[in-house]
């Protein structure tokens, strides 16, 4: 695989909105053709054997079942509360 060129750093610097200094382009530059040659690596995998998976895990939505607890007092769940009224936090309108 060719490696990725200065200019095409460049460019995924600029569409990832990154302004890169020439010592930070080239460094970058290297890492990336690491990680391609690692793609490379994983394309020369025999993978033909090994099923189609979308999970390490075969765990299909495990849930806990629902308890209702305890809860607490209205007075006991605003109490401490910088502004309250009538058992209701009061909080600075946001929306005019």
């Amino acid at each position: 695989m060719p490696d990725i060129s200065a200019a095409e750093v460049r460019h995924v610097a600029s569409l990832a909105k990154l302004a890169l200094s020439d010592e930070e382009l080239e460094r970058v530059g290297r890492e990336l053709n690491r990680i391609l040659d690692y793609f490379a690596e994983l394309q020369q995998l025999a993978t033909s054997d090994v099923p189609v998976t979308s999970h390490a895990l075969p765990l299909v939505n495990v849930y806990r079942e629902d308890a209702a607890g305890e809860c607490l007092a209205v007075e006991e769940a605003v109490r401490n509360a910088p502004d309250r009224s009538d058992g209701y936090f009061r909080v600075p309108r946001i929306v005019e």
